[in-house]
């Protein structure tokens, strides 16, 4: 990589890290066309795609990044597992749920770490298989009882899948207890306030949600937390 490209690659980074999206998302564009492989751009790259509400072609986009980053020389082992999560986040969301999860089992069975654990987890609720979502999500909690995506995995899979919505806020309250911020367990904290009457507490909860940056792997949309929103205001009688 010239000395011109690290720079291009520098500063693009640091358009990213000061919020700068869009400045950031056109020189990772222009490096990307230009021929430089380097996972150092590439992965953030990926994220910022992923993020944005783009059609199926930026999932193939994503793809297609992701296959040309395993041959990046500067793709560290760290990298590497953000790499196949990137990609199997793009190929789930081409449809291609079976391959996302096998590439994940494979990456796990070499080296477990939060990340496949945290994304795995979510993956095998997504299938609906109940006792797997389960085991492998208590798997996840013994390998970091404080993560609290696998904590929110755990809520997840209690509610969506066994119905069970008691044990579910447990699982949700202590995720909220480490992340308050955290997106999926601000819905399903607020879906759970809704249902008890306590409208108030549920409309700042979903409020939190909306503040933050949704990803492909948030089991709720924007809009998803939008209609609720809006549900919540007008049950309260409020205007916009």
């Amino acid at each position: 990589m010239s000395f011109m490209d690290k720079l291009k690659v520098r500063s693009a980074l640091v358009k990213h890290q000061q919020g700068k999206k869009d400045e950031a998302l056109k020189m990772y564009e222009e490096l990307y066309q230009s021929g430089v492989i380097q996972a150092s751009y590439m992965l953030p790259y990926s994220v910022l795609l992923l993020r944005s509400d783009g059609d199926e072609s930026v999932f193939q986009k994503v793809r297609e990044i992701m296959v040309k980053a395993q041959k990046a020389p500067d793709l560290t082992p760290e990298r590497r597992q953000q790499l196949l999560v990137n990609y199997s986040v793009a190929v789930w969301k081409l449809g291609e749920l079976d391959k996302a999860i096998s590439t994940l089992e494979s990456s796990h069975r070499k080296s477990p770490n939060s990340l496949t654990y945290q994304s795995l987890g979510f993956l095998y609720i997504e299938t609906g298989d109940q006792e797997k979502a389960l085991n492998y999500n208590l798997e996840a909690l013994d390998y970091d009882d404080e993560d609290s995506i696998t904590l929110d995995n755990l809520g997840q899979v209690y509610y969506r899948l066994m119905g069970d919505k008691e044990t579910a806020r447990s699982y949700f309250e202590k995720a909220h207890a480490i992340k308050p911020t955290q997106i999926d367990t601000l819905y399903f904290l607020s879906l759970m306030d809704e249902e008890e009457g306590n409208l108030s507490e549920a409309e700042e909860k979903i409020k939190t949600a909306l503040e933050g940056n949704f990803s492909p792997l948030n089991h709720v949309s924007r809009s998803m937390a939008e209609d609720m929103l809006k549900r919540l205001r007008k049950a309260q009688g409020k205007t916009e």
